[in-house]
């Protein structure tokens, strides 16, 4: 199903070292370690100086790359062959920032425990444990000491949050990369190729301001906005529906703000309101485009405006940095199921719990987040998803996040495998397992 047999070169051999150089305290250690410096987005730096430091302590090179000022991610890497470069390069892409930590929680989200298989703490989801199996996958590929022909990059990276600023940052920096891997937290059981693009935006309704007691004078950028708003949630997009995405395209609008003046000043509801402003979040198929998305917003808008000279609204894209929006769209993924490295992490999750993955391709709902595939793909890199499970308790008090154990542990030795696997071939023999139908 994708890598060498049980019984060819050095690799099988190679398997039982590096296994056994996986512990699982020292795995949950580092998870512990990585949960307790919060790094919400923009936040990152401090956990990235520690990964770097973390990284250089277990002899794999590494960087603290500036990403804007003030703001650091963090690249390891493992060179093959002594960087002659005749073997792939395999990317580990692990996003550093972390969900806001909502109310309800009933331990301190900072402070991680474990109990009863799984390790609470906030950020352990997603995906500060993803970001654990990488780190340790690498270092236990150090620790066994096989010769490898080509790179690992283990990237630690920011703002996935933000629509994958980081991983961006990272691919323009000119760095080889063959294929990756992301662990997001979709469970081991699933390898994840399909997914939709994110495209966040604003859009505004503008009116004019007069005191309440001038009011039928004014125009009320509020009212105008419910209007849209209506419009909007008629609004059915262009592009070729998929039945394995039958939920795309989509659209929330999950944030509104109306006042005075372009920053919504909001001192003084004595005051119709001349700026309103709702920011949605539009998840679309990967028939899709962004130049589309925001002609089919327009298409529902403009004639409310030919209906009413007094309706007038704009459309930001990219948002005002003010929003902390994406700064661009985060393309969908559509990678091939049975690509080389696909196979491959297949194959190791096999050898590690002796069963086939679970689904290969869409996973629903899952594949209607983003997520930083989406820019490896987009510049036709060969990528999957795959990463531990866990999610947060649902009772009425309490939403406290967690990563199960096992699941921790499974993806860890998985990813370990599949880059023995990998950066132990060269680029001839991995092209030539890439087989018919791998190309993109």
């Amino acid at each position: 199903m994708g890598g060498r047999g049980a019984g060819e070169g050095p690799v099988a051999g190679g398997r039982e070292a590096v296994l056994r150089e996986i512990h699982e305290d020292e795995v949950v250690e580092l998870a512990k370690d990585l949960v307790k410096i919060p790094s919400f987005t923009t936040e990152e730096t401090p956990v990235a100086r520690f990964l770097a430091r973390y990284l250089e302590e277990q002899g794999i090179e590494a960087e603290l790359s500036l990403v804007e000022d003030g703001r650091f991610q963090a690249i390891g890497r493992l060179r093959g062959n002594g960087g002659a470069g005749d073997g792939p390069s395999l990317l580990f892409d692990g996003h550093i920032d972390i969900d806001p930590i909502v109310r309800g929680w009933k331990r301190n989200p900072f402070h991680p425990v474990v109990e009863g298989g799984r390790l609470y703490g906030g950020g352990t989801y997603n995906m500060k444990a993803g970001v654990t199996a990488m780190v340790m996958a690498a270092v236990a590929l150090k620790r066994a000491g096989v010769p490898l022909r080509g790179d690992l990059i283990v990237a630690g990276v920011v703002g996935e949050l933000q629509g994958g600023v980081g991983t961006v940052h990272l691919l323009e920096q000119g760095m080889r990369i063959d294929m990756g891997v992301v662990p997001e937290p979709h469970g081991v059981e699933n390898l994840m190729t399909t997914h939709c693009g994110v495209l966040q935006l604003a859009i505004n309704t503008h009116g004019v301001s007069e005191h309440t007691t001038r009011k039928d004078e004014a125009v009320d950028a509020i009212a105008a906005m419910v209007k849209a708003i209506r419009a909007l949630d008629q609004l059915r997009f262009t592009g070729e529906r998929r039945e394995d995405l039958p939920g795309l395209p989509r659209m929330n609008i999950g944030s509104i703000i109306g006042g005075r003046g372009k920053h919504h000043e909001l001192r003084g509801p004595n005051n119709v309101a001349d700026h309103c402003t709702v920011l949605a979040d539009i998840r679309f198929l990967p028939s899709q485009t962004p130049e589309g998305i925001v002609a089919d917003l327009r298409r529902t808008l403009d004639p409310l405006a030919r209906e009413d000279p007094k309706f007038r609204y704009s459309v930001d894209f990219p948002a005002p940095r003010r929003f902390r929006l994406a700064p661009f769209a985060m393309p969908p993924c559509d990678a091939p199921r049975d690509s080389y490295i696909v196979r491959t992490v297949a194959a190791n999750h096999e050898r590690v719990t002796g069963r086939k993955p679970a689904t290969i391709g869409a996973l629903l709902p899952k594949s209607y987040s983003g997520n930083d595939t989406g820019h490896l793909w987009a510049r036709g890199i060969p990528c999957v998803l795959y990463g531990p499970w866990g999610g947060f308790v649902p009772t009425p008090d309490s939403v406290d996040h967690y990563v199960t154990l096992d699941e921790l542990m499974t993806c860890t030795r998985t990813l370990a495998l599949t880059a023995l696997d990998v950066c132990t071939r060269t680029r001839a023999e991995v092209a030539e397992a890439r087989g018919a139908g791998a190309s993109r």
